[in-house]
């Protein structure tokens, strides 16, 4: 898979200096890709030397794709908003709420067994309505990304222990649990729909205007608004996709755990966005990579694996992740540094 860059990043110089390919390989995105797959390997070879054959067993392997699965379906949606040059910390309490709606639509028999699809519509529509307040916010309203979607989270988290009353909501729908639950050629459903979701989410970051205006408007806003891109519009598009992934990712936390409750999916958005941030997405916006996404969920699920297997203290586990997510910041600033100093070494054609 390919990735979208900034108009500038789009030619490298390697194209005119005779050496095209083998740069490209080097220090193109599939160099990035090729990074993320070693450090992959690595967390492989470690959990295969601390856990032995019990890493690498059928079960364990499926547990680990399945936490990548809803993480994954989530980072998708904030990968669009970030190579935009946004943020969006309130995907993770949509997730709370869009499960306890769902739920709380089969503990009102709204859901039979035949129309329960009607019972994850419901669910996802309200992830995208969340989604379209916070873009009218942040677009209309001009309230800073941050502040905007901070404020979702509070209230968002708050709606939905009001609704459950602070209950766990049990989801006794048999054909909906069934289902997500179930496996198809040997891979749990939950994997095929996070291969869907990345899937679709690479072709409309890559193949697509409007993954083109997205990567635009990250690169250059005032650029992208003159060159008549209704940006407003586009941002709002973004977080009703956010949105949209929260919710699809809260009905698949439903189905997983066969309940709804205001806690699922809490600090999902931090792992979300580390999962990015680490993939390659610049954080400063500008540049977005779906592949790089996946091998970032797939690399911090494994971590958090190794970690399980091996009984590490959960404070430890999280001072390591934070650690890794300061490093990979650190290292995206060094490389746009470096990018910027050639990109002005380069001679102005006229």
């Amino acid at each position: 898979m390919s990735e979208q860059n900034t108009p500038a990043a789009t030619q490298p110089a390697a194209q005119n200096s005779g050496g095209g390919f083998l740069q490209n390989l080097l220090h193109g995105p599939a160099a990035r890709s090729l990074g993320l797959v070693v450090a992959l390997a690595l967390l492989f070879v470690i959990g295969i030397i601390t856990s032995g054959d019990r890493f690498l067993s059928a079960d364990n392997l499926m547990v680990i794709l399945r936490y990548a699965s809803i993480i994954g379906v989530v980072s998708i949606g904030v990968t669009f908003v970030i190579t935009a040059g946004g943020i969006d910390l309130s995907v993770g309490s949509l997730m709370g709420l869009t499960s306890v709606v769902a739920s709380l639509a089969v503990v009102q028999s709204a859901a039979t067994n035949s129309t329960w699809l009607l019972m994850v519509a419901v669910g996802v529509l309200v992830g995208m309505l969340a989604g379209f307040v916070n873009g009218l916010i942040i677009a209309y309203g001009n309230v800073v990304a941050f502040i905007a979607t901070v404020a979702m989270l509070v209230a968002a988290r708050g709606l939905a222990e009001i609704i459950s009353e602070r209950r766990t909501l049990l989801v006794t729908n048999t054909d909906f649990t069934g289902f997500m639950r179930d496996d198809f050629l040997g891979v749990p459903v939950l994997v095929w729909i996070f291969a869907v979701v990345a899937a679709a989410g690479w072709f409309l970051l890559n193949r697509t205007t409007f993954g083109r205006r997205t990567v635009a408007i990250g690169g250059n806003l005032e650029a992208s608004r003159l060159a008549g891109i209704k940006v407003k519009r586009h941002l709002v598009s973004l977080y009703v996709l956010a949105g949209l992934t929260a919710g699809i990712a809260g009905v698949m936390m439903m189905g997983r755990t066969t309940s709804g409750t205001s806690t699922h999916g809490l600090l999902y958005e931090l792992d979300a966005i580390a999962a990015v941030v680490v993939g390659g997405t610049l954080l400063a916006g500008g540049r977005g990579t779906i592949m790089g996404t996946v091998l970032g969920v797939l690399i911090f699920s494994t971590l958090t694996n190794v970690f399980t297997q091996n009984n590490l203290d959960t404070s430890v586990q999280s001072l390591i992740k934070g650690a890794i997510i300061v490093v990979a910041v650190m290292l995206q600033q060094r490389l746009a540094a470096r990018k910027e100093r050639k990109a002005k070494k380069q001679p102005i054609k006229v």
